[in-house]
């Protein structure tokens, strides 16, 4: 595995030219310096949260795998490596481009309610409240193992027993833990529940370098290659469906049905049994030419799209690049579109006024409600008429949960590309470990609202709208970025300024990353009870004092966040002229890329 990835490292070094046994050198300028080079090749880009799960997707690659292929590989090792942020429990939001039919699809794995699960419910047993970010009560069905299967058998070549050999080599030999998983290990939460304290060995204390086992995880994901065995004479089909109903409608679903009853939880058999991921197409807008598609349903995903559009109407470059008007007009879009995100929730339950929302008529209007001088501090949404619904919205200064999150990107060689944001929502999701299977579920439940009538109100089977979303970008029909970001609510806010740095001011891929981030939490939060923070603002404090400055006269209640803080992006960039792959991977975490 080191092999392959310092060989493909060499591929791509520009820094310096190896000729006649000797170093030729020439001085790196300014706006070249990075923290990380960009990654470039011809063959593959990969880029994700973090460097074994880099590894493994190319270990797939190269052994002819294509990129849905190597997707179910890498977040299968992902969820060890970076198990607090995602897990086999994880729910998720993909987009996908398939290079032989030249479509691309959204990929909705987002989780959805137990049928016991109501608002009367709540009220009855809860006072009003959903628990945040711990314990059953909390969760929603897992999306990711139905993710893997539709990945693999809808355009994938491989098996189950192939793509999760890696993971399961790792979970039952170990592997060695960073200073990131030792760290989470020590949450007080974790230690309430017994089982949880056996699935991650929480009986002695981690430091990174030790070896790290999670067997019961190994015994899981084993026993649905073996199911996968069992049925692979009736065909790779067969087989593939064999291990996905094992965990929806077999044993494993019976095991954590009667878990989820002992320990008080709304789960039972039927919601497991009841669940698919929905394929569906994307929604987009043109920006400047190119098409931006997003994930449509029960997702924040779509307001991007409404910033998108607003910022359109700018010229930023001529703003410049986080300039006190650049940035003011960033968050005040931004705002706008998170507002009219109360809009957004699962269609299966909800009507979305795509046609309004996402017009460039719409934007203009939109627009001419930002003051250049003056911040906002209502939530304004647009008051589309046939659409009105009651709001959700409380109002403090206190102190917000956090989202918890992973990320990856692939670009195969035959530019399939996948786009895959799985999450437990918060550190170690509901940190209730099922039983013996060694995982636990997310915690996405507790973005449910509890006001009836509301687009996101809480059903049963109902998909919670969640923060998870990725970015592709068309050009002429092809694709041209790929790029995400985990982060909660911010997600959006960051993978727009990565977005907006590459197409607006010019930049590389790794500039559009490293580049000073500001963000916002001036609308409703997506987790229980929403509050809204009036006119909060933070930026890097990279971004110069003066800018900071301006930006408070225009009345934005401005934080200034560490230098290297608001972010964790991943994307990959396909010069459509000379077919060469551009990667880049965010200095402010553990993401890595690699390109061929």
């Amino acid at each position: 595995m080191r092999t392959v990835f310092i060989k493909s490292f060499l591929s791509v070094a520009s820094l310096a030219v190896i000729l006649a046994g000797g170093f030729i050198n020439r001085s790196i300028t300014a706006a070249e310096r990075l923290s990380r080079p960009v990654m470039r090749g011809r063959s593959y880009a990969i880029s994700s949260m973090r460097p074994e799960c880099t590894q493994v997707a190319e270990q797939i690659l190269r052994k002819g795998g294509n990129a849905f292929d190597a997707a179910v590989a890498a977040q299968a090792v992902l969820a060890l490596v970076d198990a607090p942020n995602n897990g086999v429990g994880s729910d998720a939001m993909l987009l996908v481009f398939d290079a032989r039919s030249g479509r691309a699809s959204s990929l909705n794995a987002g989780g959805t309610a137990p049928a016991l699960a109501t608002i009367e419910w709540y009220q009855q047993h809860q006072q009003g409240k959903i628990p945040v970010s711990e314990g059953l009560l909390s969760a929603t069905v897992p999306g990711v193992v139905d993710a893997w299967y539709e990945l693999l058998d809808r355009w994938g070549t491989m098996t189950f027993e192939d793509t999760l050999r890696p993971a399961i080599e790792m979970a039952r030999d170990g592997f060695v833990m960073n200073e990131r998983l030792a760290a989470s290990l020590k949450s007080a939460k974790l230690l309430k529940y017994p089982t949880t304290v056996k699935t991650f060995s929480l009986d002695r204390k981690w430091q990174a370098g030790d070896l790290y086992q999670v067997p019961q995880l190994a015994n899981t994901l084993q026993r649905l290659v073996a199911a996968e065995k069992a049925a692979s004479p009736n065909g790779r089909h067969a087989g593939l469906k064999a291990a996905r109903d094992l965990f929806y409608c077999g044993d494993i679903a019976r095991e954590m049905a009667a878990f989820s009853e002992q320990q008080g939880g709304l789960f039972r058999f039927d919601d497991f049994a009841k669940y698919h991921a929905i394929v569906e197409e994307p929604v987009s807008v043109n920006y400047r030419g190119y098409e931006v598609l997003k994930n449509r349903s029960a997702t924040q995903g779509p307001a991007e799209l409404l910033a998108l559009n607003i910022l359109e109407t700018y010229d930023l470059k001529s703003l410049k690049h986080n300039s006190p008007e650049y940035v003011h007009a960033g968050i005040e879009a931004i705002k706008l579109a998170m507002a009219d995100r109360e809009y957004l929730g699962d269609e299966a339950f909800v009507k979305i006024p795509w046609q309004t929302l996402l017009s460039k008529e719409y934007a203009a209007q939109r627009r001419r409600m930002i003051d250049p001088d003056h911040a906002s501090l209502d939530l304004r949404p647009g008051g589309i008429e046939s659409y009105t619904h009651p709001s959700d919205v409380r109002y403090a200064d206190e102190k917000g949960d956090g989202g918890d999150t992973s990320y990856l990107c692939i670009v195969d060689q035959n530019r399939n590309v996948v786009s895959f944001t799985p999450s437990l929502h918060t550190g170690y999701g509901t940190c209730v470990a099922m039983g013996e299977l060694g995982f636990v579920f997310n915690c996405r439940g507790d973005y449910f609202s509890l006001v009836p009538g509301h687009p996101n109100a809480l059903a049963p089977g109902k998909r919670p709208r969640s923060t998870l979303q990725s970015t592709l970008v068309l050009k002429d029909g092809r694709p041209h970025i790929v790029l995400g970001s985990p982060g909660g609510d911010d997600q959006c806010l960051r993978t727009l300024q990565t977005l907006v740095n590459i197409l607006d001011f010019g930049m590389n891929v790794q500039q559009a990353i490293e580049a000073p981030r500001w963000s916002t939490r001036s609308f409703p939060q997506s987790y229980f009870p929403h509050i809204m923070y009036r006119g909060e603002a933070s930026v890097e404090d990279r971004i110069a004092a003066d800018v900071r400055d301006a930006l408070r006269g225009k009345g934005h209640r401005l934080k200034s966040a560490d230098g290297w803080s608001l972010g964790s992006s991943a994307a990959i960039l396909i010069d459509s002229n000379t077919g060469v792959l551009h990667a880049g991977a965010d200095p402010r975490v553990d993401a890595y890329a690699i390109c061929w």
